[in-house]
């Protein structure tokens, strides 16, 4: 869902990807390289985002990722649920604390 997100902002590379959620999070989050790259490669395979290979601010070659529109509209559906499981924890946690 983060991943989908921050390419819903604009096309990223991948260190750039993980730079962004870093960045956005406040330094809370940070997505590793052994999880982003596998984690962008089902997200190709499902077809979520596409990839192009560019050049960097710095002239590296990197791949880019852009989100599709099946990945907007899957974007849609992690959030929804992520919000459904946000309320669910807030009303155990809420009713936690009344016992």
């Amino acid at each position: 869902m983060l991943i989908l997100k921050t390419l819903a902002r604009a096309p990223l590379h991948g260190y750039g990807i993980a730079l962004s959620i870093k960045r956005l999070s406040g330094d809370v989050l940070t997505v590793e390289e052994g999880s982003l790259y596998p984690a962008l490669q089902r997200l190709l395979v499902q077809g979520w985002v596409k990839a192009e290979w560019k050049m960097t601010e710095t002239n590296r070659r990197a791949r880019f990722y852009t989100l599709t529109a099946s990945g907007r509209k899957r974007l849609g559906i992690e959030v929804s649920q992520f919000a459904e499981m946000v309320e669910a924890i807030k009303r155990v946690l809420s009713d936690a604390q009344e016992v």
